[in-house]
């Protein structure tokens, strides 16, 4: 089991989300729960698709955290 870091983004008609560690790995989704949901069928067959032809599965190396800064 791997954990991937996946970043979302509101956006004018929804949301979109990517993970930094699956280049090219994308998603979107009229709500977060639905940007969550094909997020993550879209690693599942990311990945699935790499071990159909024989690449790497890349290691996850991306990590968030949050800064509070006063404004």
């Amino acid at each position: 089991m791997s954990r991937y870091l996946m970043v979302v983004e509101k956006t004018e008609t929804g949301y979109s989300a990517y993970s930094p560690d699956l280049d090219g790995c994308v998603a979107t989704g009229a709500t977060r729960k639905e940007v969550e949901k094909t997020m993550r069928e879209a690693i599942e067959f990311h990945l699935e698709g790499l071990k159909l032809e024989g690449l790497p599965v890349p290691e996850p190396h991306s990590f968030s955290s949050y800064l509070e800064i006063p404004v």
